[in-house]
């Protein structure tokens, strides 16, 4: 049901670097660019884009208290993947990889900007 959904930025060749990294995983890749101030990713596998932007405002990008982004992987082993490569990338945990519902195997971080993203398998 989504189109595209925004993660904010201060730092977007930095962040681009960060996401270039969690995508790979997931089979995500850039797509295009809106100028120096925007960039998309996508995947076959994941429906609608990602974007990484600095706001149009131009004021300081912030994350939401209780705002979550969650990617879906096609296995676990994607999930522990995309993971370590956020926390190589500089990113911080915000729950390890693990088993949080029968059917939910989800890993959680935070990316340079503190934005708190979830990746998960389903099933």
């Amino acid at each position: 049901m989504i189109g595209y959904a925004t993660i904010g930025t201060n730092d977007l060749d930095r962040a681009v670097q960060f996401y270039d990294k969690v995508f790979a995983p997931l089979g995500g890749q850039r797509t295009f660019a809106n100028g120096e101030r925007m960039q998309f990713y996508a995947s076959k596998a994941m429906p609608g884009m990602i974007a990484i932007s600095k706001p149009y405002d131009e004021q300081p990008a912030t994350w939401g208290n209780g705002s979550m982004f969650g990617f879906p992987a096609e296995s676990k082993e994607q999930v522990d993947a995309a993971h370590a490569a956020a926390l190589a990338a500089g990113g911080t945990c915000d729950g390890p990889p693990g088993q949080r519902m029968p059917t939910f195997y989800g890993a959680y971080f935070r990316d340079l900007d503190g934005n708190k993203i979830c990746v998960f398998k389903m099933g």
